[in-house]
């Protein structure tokens, strides 16, 4: 990808410290599939492709199929740009690699203690299935 094109974005990747997005949004705000190309220099078929390529990318789809994406997935995006652009992944290479680590995320945090296989009562039964919950949550945020 020529990304040295006259108006073409610098790789926002490059910079992990610096805001993505300096559009005035709240971080968690739902974003255009123009807003994240432009913030992360890539280009808007390649992202609807990488949508193909990788089951864990399903931004939103509103009427007339206009994507949003959830910050989650712009995270997910600039993994998978680092990986293909920046590591050398292929594209196969680049989604087993997240597969592997979000099932190994899920693994260590679902895996029950063999000592605690059975709790006693329902308050504790209810408190480990929100701790995997949460668990689950953030490895989705991380993947």
């Amino acid at each position: 990808m020529d990304v040295s094109a006259p108006g073409a974005p610098v790789r926002a990747a490059f910079f992990e410290d610096a805001p993505l997005f300096e559009d005035g949004k709240e971080p968690q705000a739902l974003r255009t599939i123009g807003e994240v190309a432009k913030a992360l220099a890539i280009r808007p078929h390649v992202l609807r492709y990488w949508e193909e390529q990788f089951a864990s990318l399903q931004p939103i789809k509103r009427s007339g199929n206009r994507r949003y994406y959830r910050p989650e997935d712009v995270e997910l995006i600039r993994e998978i740009d680092r990986l293909v652009h920046r590591e050398g992944y292929t594209l196969r290479g680049a989604a087993k690699a997240i597969s592997d680590k979000s099932s190994l995320a899920v693994a260590s945090i679902a895996a029950p203690e063999m000592s605690n296989r059975q709790e006693s009562s329902a308050e504790d039964f209810f408190r480990r299935l929100s701790e995997i919950r949460e668990g689950l949550a953030g490895a989705l945020m991380r993947a």
